[in-house]
C-alpha cells in the first residue's frame, strides 16, 4: 500500500473524522471536530503526509527517519512532514496518524472527548 492508502485508512476509521479539500483538488484535510490532524498532498512528484507532533518527538523523529522532515507549510515545531520512501515503516506511520489524532482530541473540549471515547468503545 502507499503511504497515502495507508494514512488515509487508519484516519477514517477513527470517529468523528471528516475529509475535505479546502485547498483545492489534490490536498486532503482529515479532520476531527473541525481540528486538522493530517493533510495528504504531493510535492515534487511525492506522496507526503504532514501530522500534528509532540514537539520533542518532532526532533527525534527527524534525526531517525530520513523520510521525515519538518511539517511543509505548517509550524515546525508541532507538525512533521512524512515522503514516501522505500525504507518507510507502515507501523510507523499508523502510529504516527493515531499519536497526530489523539493530540487533537486531546485539545477538544471535554464533552467533545467523551463522545469519541464513548464511539471508540463501541467500535
Amino acid at each position: 500500500m502507499t503511504l497515502h492508502q495507508i494514512s488515509a485508512q487508519i484516519a477514517i476509521s477513527l470517529p468523528e473524522v471528516t475529509v475535505t479539500q479546502p485547498f483545492g483538488e489534490g490536498c486532503d484535510v482529515f479532520k476531527v471536530l473541525d481540528k486538522v490532524f493530517m493533510l495528504q498532498f504531493y510535492l515534487q512528484g511525492k506522496a507526503v503526509i504532514n501530522l500534528k507532533v509532540a514537539p520533542d518527538h518532532a526532533a527525534m523523529l527527524r534525526d531517525i527517519y530520513s523520510y521525515i522532515h519538518a511539517g511543509w507549510h505548517m509550524n515546525k515545531q508541532h507538525w512533521i512532514s512524512v515522503y514516501a520512501d522505500e525504507e518507510m515503516d507502515e507501523s510507523l506511520v499508523k502510529d504516527l496518524v493515531l499519536n497526530s489524532y489523539e493530540l487533537v482530541v486531546a485539545k477538544l473540549k471535554k464533552v467533545e472527548r467523551m463522545r469519541i471515547d464513548i464511539l471508540k468503545s463501541t467500535q
